[in-house]
């Protein structure tokens, strides 16, 4: 995970070593190979990565699991040197365990064949780890593979050289056979078993695309397009253009994104959304793809296709998400940069000190030991410990419609202390319907209705929408209207037919000369049962009060509940009056209130919170909310709003409701949890790791850690940093 790092060709990555793996995106033509643990690393063709050596893995996730090269080369490498290996340590300790062998395979040939059946294992199925290796300490990003390969080679060329040349070595390491001691079943073994490591890593890094093959997988191959004439076929998804008209009968999964035109139905958005109710759909409704249809037939309008859908944003955003580093990797790069080096100091010295200090053999030990320290030391674990939490989590979080931009969202998340929430939308359904009427006196309830219904049909806002369905309600017949006007933030006017009338706030009232004292009071016990209430006038006379109101949505008041569990305050803000927005706040729970905010004040109290020391998450849906989410700390965009507050936020929830929030928070609490699991870890295993294999233990315990020991516990560090991290996929969130 090194941003900054780009290729166009399959390799190591030039800094940590890793493979380079497929970077993982929304639908394309085309596929590239990116490092798990360096992003940036971009190549059209599957190979390693230049900076740490991983295998590059697929950029695009498809439907159907693709053959990972890296995975079949090596599994393919570990199973030819899996019977090699057991053949050179059978030639190795069979001495000891079987009486009477030397009498048939006489010593020195054990050596020799030792050296012909280790060698393929070390120069082939090793052979990666050696170019690894090499590309390291050409680049000098030393990693992993520079220790393996430094292990490998100091353990295969001393024993080539004991066993072609014994003569050049001291006496005291010359056997009464005349031959020195070797050691290819360590190198032998410890290949096989780096290599035994690497396709467990290999296969359980594919698992965290599941979540978004997953999301793919959703998706129908094809549509039932209706052409001009009416005539319907079936074609493949790729082929629907916006504009087409299709048709999904019951049972079937919505194609693509659009708008219903005829037939009403329940559609199924839990595949989407986390929601297990079903949403009734009906003509000018927005439906999304892969979601079901349920009973009915639907004849739906194509208004995003291909990469557009909200299915492809979707994979879009978590496989970048996937890809992002969280600030706490910096942790682990920094060690990482001084601990290579520091390793090969380490192996020196315990060289050195068993060469000068050590039993005889000594120079046998002085070699065992060093690469013992080489091999146990690999910092794989160190290097996967942040990236496998955060593809997993980010995979888990788009499973329950919680859509994290990058993995410094996931982080930072965890740190937030202060919510703050828009009303309309978020806790409330935003669907405004009329509660309330009260005519004054001398004015008819159905004839004031009527009025006011008729002038807010030519309006566009919510509340207007509600006053008119409200009288349609009612059968009440509506009149044109002329000279229509409306003032932002105060209301409307105009004529019906012969008369003046006017709705809106106690300004446009005061702007207009009207009268309004005798209503007041009621004005203000209508706002106190938290509704917005609105003042209607006759030519120039106060005509009644208009109560609407906006239900709460059933989700919130438990929602509210968990996230006050969760250690956050939860902050208020809209435009509605003060007395009608404390009314809802009672009622939810809700710890402070900021009323009256106009769209341009909102990113000002984000930052009046943050001087006095809060860590803030902002909710909201709207354009007018983008300077707002960019302000905070974390940014979160309800998923029923618009594209630039989503652009905005580092998360995104599907559905726009507040238990999101809640999954959010504590999957970026299980997350950074899982995270700091996995580095003490790999912390605690390399430092009492690299002292055991120089051996400290042998004076008091006489103890000696082989490598081919050290191997098996390098790469069972590696799998165990992969086990723990898919552990996210089964949390209870």
């Amino acid at each position: 995970m090194c941003p900054g790092v780009e290729s166009d060709e399959p390799g190591t990555c030039p800094k940590c070593g890793m493979a380079l793996e497929k970077a993982q995106s929304g639908p394309s033509t085309k596929t590239e190979y990116t490092c798990p643990m360096h992003p940036e690393i971009v190549r059209d063709e599957p190979g390693d990565c230049p900076i740490c050596g991983m295998a590059l893995e697929p950029r695009t996730v498809t439907v159907e699991e693709e053959d990972n090269p890296e995975l079949i080369d090596m599994s393919r490498r570990f199973w030819v040197s899996v019977p090699l290996s057991a053949i050179v340590l059978f030639l190795a300790m069979g001495k000891m365990l079987i009486p009477g062998m030397s009498d048939w395979i006489p010593h020195r040939l054990g050596i020799w064949l030792e050296l012909v059946v280790a060698t393929p294992v070390v120069l082939w199925a090793g052979w990666p780890f050696f170019v690894r290796g090499w590309l390291s300490v050409r680049t000098m990003n030393l990693n992993m593979f520079t220790l393996i390969a430094l292990g490998v080679s100091v353990s295969y060329v001393y024993s080539v050289v004991a066993t072609l040349a014994p003569g050049i070595f001291p006496p005291a390491m010359v056997d009464e056979h005349g031959t020195v001691g070797v050691y290819f079943e360590a190198a032998a073994v410890i290949v096989t078993l780096v290599l035994l490591g690497q396709v467990l890593e290999l296969k359980a890094r594919s698992r965290t695309s599941q979540a978004i093959r997953a999301l793919l997988g959703l998706a129908p191959s094809t549509a039932r397009r209706i052409d001009a004439d009416g005539n319907e076929e079936d074609v493949p998804l790729e082929d629907v253009e916006i504009g087409d008209r299709l048709r999904v009968r019951p049972g079937e999964k919505l194609p693509v994104d659009g708008e219903v035109v005829e037939g009403r139905s329940n559609v199924d958005e839990s595949m989407i959304t986390g929601e297990p109710v079903k949403v009734e759909k009906s003509p000018g409704d927005r439906v999304i793809g892969a979601t079901v249809n349920d009973s009915g037939s639907l004849v739906i309008e194509a208004t995003q296709v291909g990469n557009d859908t909200v299915l492809s944003q979707i994979v879009k955003m978590v496989a970048e998400a996937q890809r992002s580093r969280a600030p706490i990797q910096n942790l682990a790069d920094r060690v990482a940069k001084y601990f290579v080096p520091a390793v090969v100091i380490s192996a020196l010295l315990a060289f050195l000190a068993w060469l000068t200090l050590g039993p005889e053999p000594r120079l046998a030990h002085a070699v065992i030991n060093a690469v013992a320290v080489l091999i146990i030391a690999c910092p794989c674990a160190l290097g996967l410990a942040t990236p496998m939490s955060i593809m997993v989590a980010t995979g888990r979080g788009a499973g329950m419609g919680v859509l994290f931009r990058d993995a410094e969202a996931i982080e930072v998340f965890r740190e937030v202390d202060t919510l703050i929430v828009d009303k309309t939308g978020t806790l409330t359904e935003g669907r405004p319907r009329l509660v309330a009427i009260e005519p004054a006196e001398d004015t008819d309830e159905n004839d004031l209705l009527g009025a006011i219904a008729s002038l807010e049909r030519a309006s566009e806002h919510p509340l207007a929408e509600a006053i008119v369905e409200g009288a349609k309600d009612r059968d009440i017949e509506l009149s044109e209207v002329s000279d229509f006007d409306s003032i932002t933030g105060q209301g409307v006017h105009g004529k019906v037919g012969e008369r003046r009338v006017a709705l809106g706030n106690r300004k446009l009232m005061e702007t207009l000369e009207v009268d309004v004292g005798a209503l007041l009071d009621a004005a203000e016990a209508m706002r106190a049962k938290g509704r917005t209430a609105m003042f209607a006038a006759f030519d120039g006379r106060a005509a009644g009060l208009i109560g609407v109101a906006d239900p709460i949505k059933d989700s919130t008041p438990e929602a509210i509940r968990a996230l006050h569990e969760e250690g956050l305050e939860i902050v208020m803000m809209t435009g509605d009056s003060e007395t009608t927005a404390a009314a809802v706040a009672r009622e939810l729970g809700i710890d402070q209130v900021f009323a009256d905010v106009a769209p341009r004040d909102k990113a000002d109290k984000v930052k009046e919170l943050q001087q006095r020391g809060r860590t803030v998450a902002m909710a909201g849906d709207g354009i007018n909310d983008a300077p707002a989410l960019a302000q905070a700390q974390v940014g979160i965009a309800m998923g029923t709003g618009t594209d630039v507050a989503m652009e905005s936020a580092g998360v995104t929830l599907v559905k726009g409701n507040l238990d999101g929030i809640v999954r959010a928070r504590r999957l970026s609490r299980a997350t950074l949890a899982n995270i700091r699991q996995n580095l003490f870890f790999a912390f605690v295993y390399n430092s009492l790791g690299v002292p055991v294999a120089a051996g400290v233990l042998y004076p008091f315990f006489g103890i000696l850690l082989s490598p081919m020991i050290a191997a098996a516990a390098m790469s069972f560090s590696s799998v165990s940093v992969i086990g723990n991290a898919l552990r996210l996929n089964r949390l209870s969130l």
